[in-house]
C-alpha cells in the first residue's frame, strides 16, 4: 500500500524538477578584446570559459577609462553579444562561436553569452 502512495509524489517530484530551467551553462573557450590604459599602454582582455546568460562587463574599459575596448574575438563555443556600454547597454554587435571577431572600429565595454 506504501508504495502505491510514495508513487504519486515521486512522479510529481520529477514533473516538478523537469520544469525548473537550469542554470545557465557556461561558455567553453576564450573571449579576447584589446584596449589602452588609462596610462596609455596598449592591452588585452580575456574570459575563460564566460558563464553564460550573465551581463559581463570588461575588466579595464569600465567607466574609469574613457576609451572603451576594441577588437573583440570570441573563440568560445556560444555567440557574444558585446555592448558599447557598461551594464550591456548601449549599441550591440553579435559575434558569432569560435570564429566571431571584429575589426579595431567596434568598441566594447561589455558582453553577454547566450
Amino acid at each position: 500500500m506504501r508504495l502505491r502512495s510514495a508513487f504519486p509524489a515521486v512522479l510529481g517530484a520529477v514533473l516538478l524538477l523537469a520544469a525548473v530551467p537550469g542554470s545557465a551553462a557556461a561558455a567553453s573557450g576564450q573571449f579576447r578584446y584589446s584596449y589602452t590604459t588609462v596610462d596609455g599602454d596598449e592591452a588585452s582582455g580575456f574570459l575563460n570559459n564566460p558563464p553564460g546568460g550573465r551581463c559581463i562587463d570588461l575588466h579595464g574599459v569600465g567607466e574609469d577609462n574613457p576609451k572603451p575596448g576594441h577588437s573583440p574575438k570570441n573563440r568560445t563555443d556560444a555567440w557574444a553579444t558585446v555592448f558599447t556600454d557598461t551594464d550591456c547597454e548601449g549599441n550591440s554587435f553579435r559575434l558569432k562561436p569560435r570564429t566571431g571577431g571584429a575589426s579595431e572600429r567596434l568598441k566594447v565595454r561589455s558582453v553577454i553569452f547566450d
